[in-house]
């Protein structure tokens, strides 16, 4: 497993934008597939959205397509969700997930966490 460290959340009103970040403490993670999850209080682990090594993007919740965007910049080893026109219900923790492969595979094939980082967004 690797380590991953996210960074950038934090408390917006309704309608902000925030981008969080993820980057491995150790080992480059440009050949495979890296994701973003949340969770809600209450609610369990939801699939954001993922990326491929080379780019391709796929989302999960129909409530964060066209809001949401997922990128990675190779060079600098990590992955970003740009999260546009926030809402209260989109409050979470929101993590960081690697895969072991270069192809998506499904929300289930990510095998290395990070501790999460919280996105609070206030009415």
């Amino acid at each position: 497993q690797v380590q991953l460290v996210e960074s950038g959340g934090g408390l917006v009103q309704a309608g902000d934008s925030l981008r969080v970040s993820c980057a491995p403490s150790r080992r480059t993670l440009s050949s495979v597939v890296m994701g973003w999850f949340r969770r809600a209080p209450g609610k369990e682990r939801e699939f954001v959205a993922a990326i491929t090594s080379m780019g391709d993007t796929i989302y999960g919740a129909d409530s964060v397509k066209g809001r949401f965007t997922i990128s990675r910049d190779n060079a600098k080893n990590s992955v970003y969700l740009q999260m546009n026109r926030l809402k209260p219900e989109d409050t979470a923790v929101y993590y960081c997930a690697a895969s072991t492969r270069a192809n998506y595979l499904g929300p289930g094939d990510f095998r290395s966490w990070g501790q999460g980082t919280q996105v609070t967004v206030s009415s």
